[in-house]
């Protein structure tokens, strides 16, 4: 219930202000900007937890050489499916021909 009632509570600006929500467009853009936005900021923690268990690789004790094994193992696994998902969606980009850095022309109806 406490989930609804905030979710519910996000639209009150909307009902008071008699504002519109917006459409499809502006959703898209404001995913992707959350999307460019976090990122770097994930594989960077990736990377930050290979190091982390780097340094318990070399620095620790029998225990912690096993938890840094299995972070590193981890921080190269994340890694590699972000990079590789990356790779994957620019070649599909290019190869469908999809403009790089431009908005997302969404398609529309007309309604006559």
């Amino acid at each position: 219930m406490k989930k609804f009632i905030i979710i519910a509570l996000a639209f009150v600006p909307t009902v008071a202000l008699a504002q519109e929500l917006g459409n499809l467009e502006s959703l898209l853009r404001s995913v992707g900007r959350l999307v460019d936005l976090a990122l770097p900021i994930v594989v960077a923690l990736a990377l930050l937890a290979f190091f982390y268990g780097l340094v318990k690789l070399i620095w620790g004790g029998a225990e912690a050489v096993k938890e840094g094994k299995s972070l590193m193992l981890w921080g190269i696994v994340a890694l590699f499916v972000m990079v590789s998902v990356w790779g994957l969606v620019r070649f599909i980009g290019i190869a469908f021909d999809v403009r790089q850095g431009g908005s997302v022309d969404v398609p529309t109806v007309p309604l006559k």
